[in-house]
C-alpha cells in the first residue's frame, strides 16, 4: 500500500499515468521492488491486467530516465537529494 505519511525525510512523488496525476510519498531507502508494487497499486495495473509497465523519472533537464533496477532508483534518489528538488516525477507506461 502506498506510503501516505509526510514525515520530514519522506520524498514527494508525482505519478503520471494515463493522463492522470497522483501524489504519494516514499521513504528514501525504498527498494525498487517496493516502489514497483506501489506504482502497480496506485495506477491500478493489477485490476487492468497489466503485468508489465515501465517507470521513468524526469531528470533536471527534463529527460525521462528509466527505473528498472535498484541502482537506477538509487541514482534518481541521489540526484533528488543533490538538487534539493521538491518532488520526483515518475511516468508509468
Amino acid at each position: 500500500m502506498p506510503t501516505q505519511t509526510t514525515e520530514n525525510d519522506d520524498i514527494r512523488v508525482k505519478i503520471v499515468y494515463n493522463g492522470e496525476v497522483q501524489i504519494t510519498y516514499i521513504t528514501p531507502g525504498i527498494s525498487v521492488d517496493t516502489l514497483r508494487e506501489e506504482m502497480r497499486t496506485i495506477c491500478g495495473f493489477c485490476a487492468a491486467g497489466q503485468d508489465q509497465f515501465t517507470m521513468k523519472w524526469v531528470d533536471d533537464e527534463g529527460d525521462p530516465c528509466r527505473i528498472a533496477s535498484q541502482q537506477e532508483l538509487d541514482e534518481a534518489l541521489r540526484l533528488y537529494e543533490l538538487e534539493k528538488d521538491t518532488e520526483i516525477t515518475i511516468h508509468d507506461w
